[in-house]
């Protein structure tokens, strides 16, 4: 039986066809699958706030020294360990006296218990003030501390405050 031309033409292009995807389906399913490991082992992306190990957070029982250095930061000492604590937004109620008051999120409670580590759902505040979501906290040198605690607000005992 003698084909037409055209089905001639129609069976040769579905042949092509099919030899095509043939050829181009491994390759797109390695090309998948190398994009989907190099994704696996990626690294993940920096971010801006890093969880402190329990051994290194802000124990809330040792704080010797704080300072409000400005609406969206505070400095806070605990013996020998320095920390910069940075707020999610701008807190001005946070420098109001007598201190800091610190809360740990409630999914660690139990955990970090009295800890600051950085986590999310942890809080400062002043009393009688809302509570400032902390975004990051962060151990610091003795000589940063002393650089930001010289730009910081910091209240006397009689809740003046005084300007280093």
């Amino acid at each position: 039986m003698a084909r037409s031309v055209r089905d001639w033409i129609t069976a040769s292009l579905q042949t092509d066809e099919v030899l095509l995807m043939k050829m181009l389906l491994p390759a797109l399913l390695f090309a998948l699958t190398a994009a989907s490991i190099t994704a696996q082992t990626a690294p993940p992306p920096p971010s801006s706030t890093t969880v402190l190990p329990a051994a290194d957070c802000i124990r809330t029982d040792r704080i010797n020294d704080w300072h409000v250095v400005n609406a969206r930061s505070a400095i806070v000492r605990t013996g020998p360990k320095n920390y910069l604590v940075t707020l999610k937004n701008d807190c001005p109620q946070l420098s109001h006296p007598p201190g800091l008051i610190f809360r740990t999120s409630p999914n660690h409670q139990g955990l970090t218990e009295g800890r600051i580590c950085g986590s999310i759902g942890e809080t400062v505040h002043s009393r009688g003030q809302p509570p400032c979501a902390i975004e990051s906290v962060r151990l610091i040198d003795k000589v940063h501390y002393n650089q930001l605690s010289d730009e910081a607000k910091r209240y006397r005992k009689d809740g003046t405050m005084q300007k280093h």
